[in-house]
């Protein structure tokens, strides 16, 4: 059965994975050392499920309220142990325990919520596989997302991505996207898109200071580049104000999937699947062939997901299906963060 302590464990294994250290040894320091003798461990403790404990990302929730507190300057003491300080293991849990006891109320209600990064280097993933539709269907598109947060992987084709000497998107882009990759290069195409709307259970409001520092909480605090990128991603979508809707996926693809003549319909989302209920992901994947099998040539469907698996390979595989034809296609595999693309 599993325990608080594996759950933050198991985020351990995550954090150094991905490449943060620091997350890595604060949720360890977690796992070892929290009890429930003030509010916010007895919180922990009391979670009603422990299996919704790890699948809800209750140890991120924690780690996204701490640093939110380092975002908001509430805990000079807190803020001297964080990044870019490298104190010792036992001077950082001194700070992050005095902190939960005295900010219990903040950090309690900031975990009411789950995490939300919106992670703008899995277009890295995503622009090579739009710009291989755009080849294909040499139509304008009318992009959907499933998942949006806040619509900044709406704005791939304003972003740069950097290959080999090559930019994917407008060469004086502020936000530079420079993934490992593996594999040949992608061909690039003329893109034009008509609209581009989303959809959120939660979606934040990259306008909105309150929901900008929800989002910056959760984007791991040693990792200086993904702050710098998501500030001006967040930047850009504040002035481009895309329509993200406080929708469940199932209404969303109700009016996103009718049929547009002329235009190519994308429909994309990037590690949410998993997330819906399993009854969903059946309905809206039916839906989605249901609407392919209607597509023609002038009015095709294309979906586009990345998605986890259950193979050992790594990563998450990136599929695609266009429709009329509307085979399968593995495209490749890509880092759940975007930090490197495996490209076939």
């Amino acid at each position: 059965m599993i325990t608080i302590t594996d759950a933050f464990n198991a985020q351990v294994d995550a954090c150094e994975n991905l490449g943060s250290p620091f997350t890595a040894t604060l949720l360890r320091l977690m796992a070892d050392n929290l009890g429930d003798d003030h509010p916010v461990g007895a919180f922990l403790h009391g979670w009603p499920s422990l299996e919704t404990f790890r699948s809800g990302a209750v140890a991120l929730r924690l780690a996204g309220a701490l640093n939110s507190l380092v975002l908001l300057g509430k805990d000079p003491s807190l803020s001297a142990v964080y990044p870019p300080n490298s104190p010792a293991n036992a001077a950082l849990w001194q700070a992050v325990d005095q902190a939960m006891r005295k900010h219990s109320t903040h950090l309690i209600d900031w975990m009411t919520s789950a995490p939300q990064t919106n992670e703008i280097r899995r277009s890295n993933a995503l622009i090579p596989a739009f710009h291989l539709i755009a080849q294909e269907t040499r139509l304008p598109f009318i992009l959907s997302e499933i998942g949006a947060s806040a619509g900044l992987n709406l704005n791939w084709d304003r972003y740069a991505m950097e290959l080999g000497g090559q930019i994917w998107g407008p060469k004086d882009a502020s936000v530079r996207l420079t993934p490992d990759w593996r594999g040949p290069l992608p061909l690039r195409s003329k893109i034009e898109i008509l609209t581009r709307e989303g959809c959120d259970l939660m979606p934040l409001d990259p306008a909105d200071k309150h929901d900008c520092l929800r989002m910056m909480s959760y984007i791991w605090p040693d990792q200086t580049q993904r702050i710098e990128n998501t500030r001006r991603a967040l930047e850009l979508a504040a002035e481009t104000a895309h329509m993200v809707h406080k929708e469940d996926a199932l209404n969303f693809l109700k009016h996103r999937l009718k049929v547009q003549k002329g235009a190519t319909r994308v429909i994309y989302h990037t590690i949410m699947w998993q997330y819906l209920p399993e009854a969903d992901q059946a309905k809206g994947a039916a839906m989605i062939r249901d609407a392919g099998a209607c597509a023609t040539p002038d009015a095709p469907l294309a979906w586009l997901r990345v998605e986890a698996d259950q193979k050992k390979a790594g990563g998450a595989p990136i599929t695609l299906n266009i429709w009329p034809d509307g085979k399968t296609r593995h495209l490749g595999r890509a880092d759940f963060h975007g930090r490197w693309v495996q490209w076939n």
